[in-house]
């Protein structure tokens, strides 16, 4: 699982992520106006069990797909791409970034605060 997804396979994957398991047809309820071919959704939900990230079920002729990967594993996955590529793998660089472009609210900033001090006392816990 070290690809990332395209937006149209991140966003089939979101929905199944949320339904947990879907039919083809499931999937193409969920998303908006106008909607893509049957055989379009189809050959992507195929393309992404290729790539690992679905299994199914078989009922006869129709499939029922359900992830393989956990949301919270492509999460971290797509996070790590992220900072390695845009903020050259420093965390410093990215919450400089969030706090000088992203204008946060002085309750945004204070909660950022919140949990870098909660982290910091949990790492001082762990290495006394």
């Amino acid at each position: 699982m070290e690809e990332l997804l395209t937006s149209t396979e991140e966003r089939i994957m979101q929905i199944i992520w949320r339904l947990e398991k879907a039919f083809v047809k499931d999937i193409i309820d969920e998303l908006p106006a106008p909607k893509p071919p049957y055989n379009t959704v189809s050959s992507v939900v195929r393309l992404l069990e290729q790539k690992g990230y679905l299994g199914h079920k078989a009922y006869g002729r129709a499939h029922e797909y359900h992830p393989l990967i956990p949301k919270k594993d492509y999460s971290k996955l797509t996070f790590r791409k992220l900072l390695s590529s845009y903020f050259e793998g420093s965390y410093q660089s990215l919450v400089s970034y969030i706090v000088n472009e992203e204008k946060l609210s002085v309750k945004e900033i204070k909660e950022l605060e919140s949990l870098i001090s909660l982290q910091r006392k949990e790492n001082q816990s762990k290495n006394p």
